[in-house]
């Protein structure tokens, strides 16, 4: 009987052994499909995504998108790897109009194995809508902002002191008196052409000459812009350079003052505790600020696009702001994230709502920078910065007696010739300009004449000024187009200079026609003849009216180098004539 319970004993015992191994089993099987299931992952394939930032917010994406990568980053169940690389935004600018055919004012070329992200974060929608205003295929998608820097005037801090800082508020009127009636501000610039809080700061100042209205503007925004430009830098470490980097009074009278600079510009200068820190000067009316858009590029494929998606919901956590905020930015609300060390009276939220980003058509949204405002901002400061020798020639044929309804009933020759003037204000002794008429038989059989010949601004600008104050039409003139074109092309030719823009501006409402000149064929096999591109010259013309041939203007330009600008009103041929201007690229 024992041995037979014993027996049974042991039996009970070998089921339960058994049993709590086929347990053990079950457990091991099942935690080894729990942990492919785990190892696994959720999605198949991969996908890269190639994203340009801007350096300052470069770091907070790539801590982002890392963490998106830990957390199984897919998209549409394909696995996404993201590449975020720190980028110039003027470099990304320049490889993205040369993908559309276009050129912006100041950015240059790119290289031509230069390939464009999938997604672009520049520090500015400002680049969106100079892309979009030149290149009607340029129309990215979402250009939300994700991030914000105010732009702030920089100042030694003593130097901020002494003008009210932070006690008072401070104006861009206030600034523009300072700038243009005294000598205590060194005022500098990052190049505005390439540079977003450099271009802020331009429409600021010019907003408040602006308002002074008439000839008055017109001065101001010359002697504004003329100040800026003695102070300017091509990027930015060199004009931080040109701070004060000693305490002694001498020091800090000799060096730079004020500058348009972002928040994070300033913060991150007083990181690196200088000798004399910088003041954050938030000025009024607010300047635009850096918004940081993230912007989808146009005709990438739909499994990109649904990963730029997944990324863009990473980058709109709560816990991005304090990614930010490690990098000296704000969040585009303009508050801040925790870390954040605000510079002295910084308030918050601060900067202008994100509104500014484009659309998906390119143009811009509602409370956006106007962008006849940001093309005319940099068209002037792109005459009176970059160093010229230019012969003037204006049409003076009959039809420019035509009057201008829009112009209260001015003659276009008045027009223009206004537009002519105004822009002679604008050059500085630098230039060298020379002026010619042309409609037909002016002196004897030839068609132009020449008024006065190029040269130094510092010599001849009260002569010039006469000479086109003087201009009359010739009432039954007609267009000598092609000998003149032909005839300023030698002539600037001749005494080409380096180190200077060579070029021939024309003004004219109408098409050849000289029946006793030299034929189409004939001045575009002359002008290809005569052309070196050792010594560039560029041909721009502008047409007035109604009654040009835009494709005979093409084909001029076409051979020389330049560009046609075209408009119907002639009442709008002042910003035209900047346009035209800015167009001129940097001189060899």
């Amino acid at each position: 009987m024992v041995s037979g319970r014993h027996r049974m004993r042991n039996s009970i015992r070998g089921a339960g052994a058994i049993a709590a191994a086929m347990a053990l089993v079950l457990v091991v099987v099942g935690a080894w499909f729990g942990y492919r299931q785990l190892a696994e992952p959720a999605c198949t394939g991969q996908l890269r995504l190639n994203v340009d930032a801007a350096p300052e917010i470069e770091p907070a994406v790539q801590a982002a998108a890392a963490q998106w990568a830990e957390n199984g980053a897919a998209a549409e169940g394909v696995c996404v790897e993201v590449a975020v690389t720190a980028s110039d935004p003027a470099d990304v600018a320049a490889i993205l109009a040369g993908k559309h055919g276009v050129s912006l004012s100041g950015v240059g070329q790119a290289p031509g194995t230069a390939v464009s992200p999938d997604v672009w974060i520049p520090d500015s929608s400002t680049w969106l809508l100079r892309l979009g205003k030149e290149a009607a295929g340029f129309a990215p998608t979402n250009n939300a902002p994700i991030g914000r820097s105010p732009v702030v005037v920089a100042m030694p801090q003593p130097v901020a002191a002494s003008v009210g800082w932070p006690e008072k508020k401070i104006t861009w009127t206030d600034l523009l008196k300072q700038v243009t009636t005294g000598t205590k501000l060194k005022t500098g610039i990052v190049e505005p052409t390439r540079d977003a809080a450099g271009l802020s700061g331009l429409l600021a100042l010019g907003a408040a000459a602006g308002a002074a209205g008439g000839a008055q503007a017109q001065q101001a925004t010359t002697s504004a812009l003329r100040a800026l430009a003695t102070g300017r830098s091509a990027v930015r470490q060199d004009l931080l350079a040109k701070f004060p980097r000693a305490t002694d009074p001498a020091s800090i009278a000799s060096a730079l003052s004020a500058a348009a600079l972002s928040e994070e510009d300033v913060m991150e200068y007083n990181a690196k505790q200088p000798p004399i820190p910088l003041a954050a000067v938030y000025v009024e009316p607010t300047p635009l600020s850096l918004d940081y858009p993230y912007a989808v590029m146009p005709g990438i494929e739909p499994a990109r696009v649904a990963a730029a998606e997944g990324l863009f919901k990473v980058l709109t956590e709560a816990s991005f702001k304090d990614r930010l905020a490690k990098q000296n930015l704000r969040g585009p609300d303009g508050t801040w994230g925790e870390g954040f060390s605000a510079p002295q009276g910084a308030p918050s939220p601060a900067g202008t709502p994100a509104s500014t980003a484009a659309p998906a058509e390119g143009g811009t949204a509602a409370g956006g920078p106007d962008p006849a405002a940001v093309t005319r901002a940099l068209s002037t400061w792109t005459a009176i910065t970059l160093p010229s020798r230019m012969l003037a020639v204006i049409d003076v044929s009959g039809s420019m007696l035509e009057v201008v309804p829009t112009a209260n009933n001015a003659t276009r020759a008045q027009v223009t010739l206004a537009a002519a003037q105004g822009g002679l204000d604008l050059f500085d002794e630098s230039w060298a300009v020379g002026l010619w008429i042309f409609s037909t038989e002016l002196v004897g059989a030839r068609d132009y004449r020449e008024l006065v010949p190029i040269g130094p601004l510092t010599s001849q600008r009260g002569q010039l000024k006469n000479a086109l104050a003087g201009i009359q039409p010739k009432k039954l003139g007609d267009t000598g187009l092609y000998d003149t074109v032909l005839a300023a092309y030698k002539a600037v030719q001749d005494g080409w200079e380096p180190g200077r823009v060579n070029s021939v501006v024309m003004l004219t409402d109408g098409k050849n026609e000289d029946d006793n000149g030299i034929t189409q064929a004939k001045l575009l096999a002359d002008l290809k003849a005569a052309a070196d591109p050792e010594r560039p010259i560029q041909v721009v013309i502008i047409g007035i009216g109604n009654g040009v041939n835009r494709g005979e203007l093409d084909a001029i330009t076409k051979v020389t180098g330049g560009g046609v600008f075209v408009t119907e009103d002639p009442a709008k041929i002042g910003d035209i004539f900047l346009q035209a201007i800015a167009l001129r690229p940097a001189p060899r």
